[in-house]
């Protein structure tokens, strides 16, 4: 295999961190990692090497300063003459290096592991959190985490101004230092147990290791016995075999069986391909008192309100086509974790929730409680949703009064519309049950916003980290689910008002506003819904619609036929811009690269590469824009020969050979 010369350089370093002995090491390694794998064992441990035997879970130390010199001037004399028929170390036939962060994956070219690079940000955004949940909990046991690059803390504040107070806490919390400093890289005995329970290519797992401070292990488990063999390799490869152990286990059993309160995991990372619905039960049971659960979900058709039965049956909640969609899907897991670990008398406690376009990714905290349990019934609500105007109000499913030292619990009150809208007539949709209390801790995300802000050259994707939890600390906390502006003015056929017109509207009327980073162009507002219509029919009149095409049964017709009870003030204020836009932050998901949504779920065989792409990009918009060439039109089956009903025999213009639709399928 020829090498091009560009490789030059990792050969030279590979050569440096790496002595003869450790290399055959690895090797070894290798060879016995796969074997292990197709005897399906649980766990795979790497050998020992000679450099190991007498300091346990250590890594092995560089080579000399006089060896790395003689080694560095030997490797650029013989690499350029033996260049043409050096092999890159530790790579099979097809396989090849990716790097993310300080990672760098061996990765087969077939689609025999799963792995998205899009979702960096995703990965990017875990290591912060967990950063900042190692280095709250290792506070209290007395130990001080250090990140690489990171200078003295300062606080990331929206505001103009900071308080004294501010100040004064952060110089107080600054004068007491744990003595003890934990660092990236280094196993601390009485640190964080991380596991990650659908790791494909262990990449996630390793950035862990060699990212996160404070790690006493980190177990990264895949059911695919060639992802296990893998996670190994790049674990050697990365030099973090005394911190991850590789996994080839079945998930949920694997939660199941460390459910001990001695065995439980500090941090549960779930990132399935799809819904995580299967192994909730699991993970609230598996993790610690106030330990860490990051969920993903991809599935965002089923929870954004396109199959709500099927969103009921996996998440006990029925979901809803709505403009809040996005937050409402958000909601819609926290429910269902809270609900599963109310059976075993646990709760939950939101730190952070976002949503991504195609997913969305929650990180709670697991608490133990009878008592606090008892106020999850009325930490839920139910959403009726009006599918002429869009308007929506929220039912409580329980209710908690406080009467003294003792609380008392009550079935809610309701419901809280009638039959038809009170502003346009029409009929409402029941969606269902989801979490109705704030879905983000402020405080926690402060010091995220904080620790990425101070250190940018740490993540690749920093600034988007920046604008999103920038967008977050400005959210409203306490008002469920949003509008959106283009959407009120669909309703009643008028142009749309200016976002900063708008907000401006609502503030001048006394009412709360901010935006919300799951919509570009979304109002959350404690405003109720007819205040809102009242700022459209002021808006109408300076813009006026047509009203003779109105249609007597159309919302629009209702809401403008009333007038309005309040005039509204479209003057735009100051603090009607948020920070967050006012600096120009990255807020939202720029399209990394074409294709960038969710890839192909992984197959044992693999072989998925671009031909995929090239028949998706065949198959784009048929429908819309049809084609009459009858030599293009041969290039899809035809249906009704399929099904034995078609009868132009050979004058077809769609193909008959069902062999080449049956290889398509195969490919």
């Amino acid at each position: 295999m020829l090498v091009h010369t560009a490789r030059l350089l990792p050969l030279i370093i590979s050569h440096r961190l790496h002595p003869p002995c450790a290399h055959s090491a690895r090797q070894t390694f290798w060879r016995s990692s796969v074997a292990a794998a197709s005897r399906g064992l649980k766990f795979m441990e790497p050998q020992k090497t000679a450099q190991d035997s007498d300091v346990p879970n250590a890594k092995p130390p560089p080579a000399p300063a006089e060896s790395s010199a003689e080694s560095m001037s030997l490797a650029t004399t013989d690499t350029a003459a033996d260049a043409e028929k050096t092999i890159p170390a530790g790579l099979l036939p097809g396989e090849t290096v990716v790097k993310e962060g300080k990672a760098a994956i061996l990765f087969p070219s077939a689609n025999e592991v799963f792995y998205n690079p899009v979702q960096e940000f995703n990965r990017d955004l875990t290591c912060a959190v967990i950063t900042e949940f190692a280095r709250d909990l290792l506070a209290q046991r007395g130990m001080k985490v250090v990140v690489p690059g990171e200078k003295e803390r300062v606080v990331i504040s929206l505001s103009e101004e900071m308080n004294e107070a501010d100040v004064q806490t952060e110089e107080k919390n600054g004068a007491d230092e744990p003595a003890v400093t934990v660092t990236v890289g280094e196993k601390c005995e009485r640190g964080l147990r991380v596991l990650e329970g659908l790791a494909a290519s262990g990449l996630r797992s390793v950035r862990f290791a060699l990212e996160v401070p404070g790690l006493q292990s980190v177990t990264a488990n895949d059911f695919s016995t060639k992802a296990a063999a893998l996670i190994a390799r790049n674990a050697q490869y990365n030099g973090v075999s005394h911190l991850l152990q590789a996994s080839c286990r079945d998930a949920s059993m694997l939660m199941y069986e460390m459910r001990g309160k001695k065995e439980r995991y500090d941090v549960i990372d779930l990132d399935p391909y799809g819904s995580p619905a299967s192994f909730l039960d699991a993970a609230v049971q598996a993790v610690s008192e106030g330990g860490l659960l990051c969920i993903t979900c991809t599935d965002m058709a089923v929870m954004a309100g396109n199959s709500g039965e099927t969103c009921y049956s996996k998440y006990g909640s029925v979901s809803i086509k709505a403009r809040y969609c996005h937050e409402m899907a958000l909601r819609i897991i926290l429910h269902s974790l809270d609900q599963r670990a109310g059976v075993h008398q646990r709760y939950i406690q939101p730190l952070l929730s976002v949503s991504v376009d195609f997913y969305i990714r929650v990180f709670v905290r697991v608490f133990t409680g009878q008592a606090t349990v008892k106020n999850s019934a009325s930490k839920q609500a139910l959403v009726y949703n009006c599918v002429g105007c869009g308007s929506f109000h929220l039912q409580r499913m329980g209710r908690r009064t406080s009467n003294g030292k003792h609380m008392k619990y009550s079935p809610a009150t309701g419901p809280p519309v009638g039959p038809e809208c009170e502003h346009c007539g029409q009929r409402h949709q029941l969606g269902g049950p989801m979490w109705a209390e704030p879905i983000h801790d402020l405080a926690f995300v402060q010091k995220v916003l904080s620790a990425v802000s101070g250190n940018p050259s740490r993540f690749g994707t920093s600034k988007r980290i920046e604008g999103m939890l920038s967008m977050v600390t400005e959210e409203l906390e306490d008002v469920p689910l949003y509008y959106t502006v283009d959407s009120l003015s669909s309703t009643i056929h008028c142009n749309t008002p200016p976002l900063l017109q708008f907000r401006s509207a609502l503030l001048h009327a006394g009412h709360r506003v901010s935006l919300s980073h799951a919509c570009k162009n979304a109002i959350k507002t404690d405003a109720p819904p007819a205040a809102l219509w009242d700022i459209m029919r002021c808006w109408e009149k300076a813009n006026p619609v047509k009203r003779e095409k109105l249609s007597e049964t159309s919302p629009a017709f209702k809401i403008l036929s009333t007038e309005p009870s309040q005039e509204a003030c479209f003057t735009v204020r100051e603090d009607a811009n948020p920070q967050s836009r006012k600096r120009h932050l990255t807020r939202f998901q720029e399209n990394p690269q074409a294709f960038w949504g969710p890839k192909a779920r992984a197959k044992s065989g693999g072989g998925i590469s671009t031909d995929l792409q090239d028949k998706s990009k065949k198959c784009q918009n048929k429908r819309k824009n049809q084609s009459t060439d009858s030599s293009q039109l041969k290039d899809f089956p035809c249906k009704k020969f399929r099904q034995g009903t078609c009868n132009h025999g050979d004058k077809c213009c769609y193909s008959h050979n069902l062999e080449r639709t049956h290889e398509e399928k195969m490919e």
